[in-house]
């Protein structure tokens, strides 16, 4: 038999296997096709000044190339089946349904991340990544329990016999995975409560926790720690411990005492009186609030005062830069009104009359030889 007759006896008695090769072979032109197409969209979108065109183009490249595939190969099954019966081909049906499905659940997903991602990055916006990120959770969850309750559906299942079996289901499942859902009711609070978003900087007395906060999920929420440690904790914590949020303080405090010696006691009034005007002039100290600085008590080796006042700035660089000025200027305020800053001391009285022998003490002491 030459080659012809070959070609000519597989046309006739295997004329489905070149009909399933044309499908493949014009899906696989069509999947080239979008893709240039795409990829030209893509460009131009890159270039345009509306942020959406790119949003919505790259949540559906990748769900259409397998819409296209999965209608290309159920068509092609579809050739071959007509002359083959088999149990599989019985099965494309429902999996060409699920995959359709799959697929527009894949592009709404994208399409729902992509445009969080165009709020946070578009100026002017009031939405935080904290709400926009719980918002975009909560409508993917959705439209994935959706997608999920079509396919039941749409493979013959009955929704409310679902719906009914999830209903005791979730009665054992509740029981038997308590931490998980007071992990998510933990997030989900976080959300509403809003106590701290991402970005911030939150503490707790009760806990060793302290770090900006990097990620709020349905379970953890991971700070990252001053020594740039990431500090992973089950949301549930935040129910029953005290949190403090310092990144939303409006002043930082400066509260210090300084102590000058027993013998400038007369100089105190004066020094109280140049350092709580050198506050009040001072241009990164807010005036609106607390100022106070007052001789507070006699201590054991010096005569203390206390200064009591807030900064303008809640950066704790900064604050740290504006304490030692103030703290510099106090110094001169000192010194120029011919006092010390008093350290610890100790005096001894001697009996009268007594005194210590020449020999004794021009004799250096045992030890010091």
């Amino acid at each position: 038999m030459d080659f012809e007759s070959l070609i000519h006896s597989i046309i006739e008695n295997h004329s489905y296997i070149l009909q399933a090769f044309v499908v493949v072979f014009v899906t696989l032109l069509v999947d080239y096709f979008q893709k240039r197409a795409f990829d030209r969209l893509q460009k131009r979108a890159e270039r345009s000044a509306k942020i959406w065109d790119g949003a919505l183009i790259d949540a559906v490249r990748k769900p259409l190339r397998l819409a296209i595939w999965t209608i290309g190969v159920y068509t092609a099954s579809e050739v071959i089946e007509e002359e083959i019966s088999s149990v599989v081909f019985e099965m494309m049906g429902p999996a060409r349904d699920t995959l359709i499905i799959g697929s527009i659940t894949w592009f709404i997903v994208r399409l729902i991340k992509n445009g969080e991602e165009v709020f946070l990055e578009k100026k002017g916006t009031n939405l935080d990544r904290t709400t926009a990120d719980a918002i975009a959770k909560l409508l993917k969850l959705s439209v994935v329990i959706t997608a999920f309750l079509v396919v039941l559906q749409t493979l013959g299942f009955s929704i409310s016999g679902v719906l009914a079996f999830g209903g005791i289901g979730g009665i054992a499942v509740g029981f038997a995975a308590r931490d998980l859902l007071a992990n998510f009711f933990g997030g989900l609070m976080i959300y509403l409560d809003r106590p701290f978003v991402v970005g911030e900087w939150v503490r707790s007395p009760d806990r060793e926790i302290e770090g900006v906060v990097e990620h709020i999920g349905w379970r953890l929420t991971r700070i990252r720690t001053f020594d740039k440690r990431p500090l992973y904790v089950p949301n549930a914590v935040f129910a029953s411990i005290t949190v403090e949020n310092p990144s939303r303080m409006e002043n930082r405090r400066l509260h210090e005492t300084i102590g000058i010696r027993y013998d400038d006691v007369s100089k105190m009034g004066t020094i109280v009186e140049k350092v709580k005007t050198m506050l009040e002039n001072h241009p990164e100290i807010d005036t609106g609030r607390t100022l106070m600085v007052n001789f507070d008590k006699f201590a054991a080796s010096s005569l203390d005062f206390f200064i009591y006042a807030f900064t303008k700035t809640t950066d704790w660089e900064h604050y740290h830069e504006i304490k030692q000025d103030i703290l510099l200027k106090i110094i001169n305020i000192i010194e120029k009104e011919d006092a010390e800053v008093a350290f610890p001391t100790s005096t001894i009285h001697l009996a009268n009359g007594w005194k210590v022998p020449a020999e004794e003490s021009a004799a250096p002491a045992k030890g010091y030889q």
